[in-house]
């Protein structure tokens, strides 16, 4: 048998304990051990909750027991996650994850201290919810040099540029019936302004690196400036917005950031709406594959820390291999990544912006302004040119 402790009886927490009560009879053949939850620790009380008889308040009881074998780490935030995880791992403990946070700011640590003490760090569940992605690049992509990763990695900015697009809603009505249907939270501040696809971009490219990859060091913008006006343009080109995280190999080297982005209406990404979340790879060999579903929810991410404790089941007294240093990677000076942009101008202004972009098609959707498509530039010389022209009302990122 193996004991199994849950750290945090929150959402995902009570979820794991739900998962591995539900699916007892599978997960137990699938791990070929009997695994049993033995200790939950909350600060929390649960009278009338079915485990409230696990239910502890003192870490020491969990982390000085020899019979626990594997910790679910489901609390969020660094701290004292970060401490009870190190503890864990330095006592042989195998550690299942689902705090993207803590992953994307001691991933590396965690995972030489697990080889270190021949036990486990899995984090499936930081990344994507319930979307198998962390396994598939440990285990099904190892044949492969990963080049770039596209993802759609939150699900509240990709309902709530869902419902922009469908229904011409501005941002802070969607806003306010997210947060009145639970999608988004009272202080909706990591999703919206993108902190959250950051810090999962951010595992995504140290896992593609092999090395790390610091989530501060990634050009991050969110979606509070996109209007309903964005989206009658995008419309008018056969295109979306959608909230992009990526990770990109160029000649120059590796280049990532969060952004609104307009693509095309046979990008894979476009047709990928609510709450749901992607993942779009391109490897050397295979070329380009999709990971699709879920990216939230209380079920979806259990499940994801369920296969882990699974996973580490299986492996006791054994490290699983995930390539990742602590030597960090010099991602490229985002001023000089290039791309497209997508340039919104007062009417007053088109002699000014044709002489500064040079482009010769324009598109209007509205009386007073136009908008038009520049050629492939440098994010510095954008913003030069931008920085020339007072009559820009907006500009978006353009994912070719």
């Amino acid at each position: 048998m193996v004991q199994v402790a849950v750290l945090g009886y929150g959402t995902v927490g009570s979820g794991v304990v739900e998962v591995l009560e539900k699916n007892k009879e599978k997960i137990n053949l699938r791990a070929n051990e009997e695994l049993e939850v033995k200790y939950i620790l909350d600060l929390r009380d649960f009278p009338g909750d079915p485990y409230e008889a696990k239910v502890v308040h003192d870490a020491e009881l969990i982390l000085n027991d020899p019979e626990v074998k594997v910790i679910c780490e489901t609390m969020g935030g660094i701290e004292p996650a970060y401490t009870f995880s190190k503890r864990a791992l330095c006592s042989g403990k195998s550690v299942c994850t689902s705090n993207k946070e803590l992953v994307a700011a001691h991933g590396p640590e965690l995972l030489r201290l697990a080889k270190e003490n021949q036990c486990n760090y899995l984090f499936e569940a930081s990344v994507g919810g319930g979307i198998p992605i962390i396994r598939p690049m440990n285990y099904s992509l190892t044949a492969e040099e990963i080049d770039s990763i596209i993802g759609i990695l939150n699900g509240t900015t990709n309902y709530i540029l869902t419902k922009m697009d469908k229904e011409g809603a501005d941002f802070e009505d969607v806003l306010k019936e997210a947060q009145e249907k639970g999608y988004a939270e009272k202080n909706p501040e990591a999703d919206v302004e993108g902190y959250d696809a950051c810090r999962k971009i951010a595992i995504l490219s140290s896992l593609m690196t092999g090395k790390f990859v610091n989530y501060q060091d990634i050009y991050t913008e969110g979606i509070t400036k996109i209007t309903a006006q964005d989206f009658r343009y995008a419309k008018a080109m056969n295109k979306s917005i959608k909230l992009l995280a990526m990770s990109k190999e160029t000649p120059d080297g590796y280049m990532a950031m969060v952004s609104p982005c307009l693509i095309d209406c046979d990008h894979p990404l476009y047709s990928v709406h609510g709450v749901f979340n992607a993942v779009f790879v391109h490897g050397n060999m295979l070329g380009d594959s999709m990971y699709y579903g879920r990216g939230a929810g209380k079920l979806p991410t259990a499940s994801a820390v369920v296969s882990d404790v699974v996973d580490c089941a299986r492996h006791l007294g054994k490290t699983v291999t995930c390539i990742w240093e602590e030597e960090g990677v010099r991602l490229i000076d985002f001023e000089q990544s290039k791309r497209r942009f997508f340039v919104r101008v007062k009417k007053e202004g088109m002699d000014k912006a044709k002489t500064l972009f040079g482009f010769s098609d324009i598109i209007e959707v509205m009386e007073d302004e136009f908008g038009f498509l520049t050629q492939v530039m440098t994010e510095a010389e954008f913003k030069e040119k931008a920085g020339k022209l007072p009559e820009m009302i907006d500009r978006i990122r353009v994912e070719e």
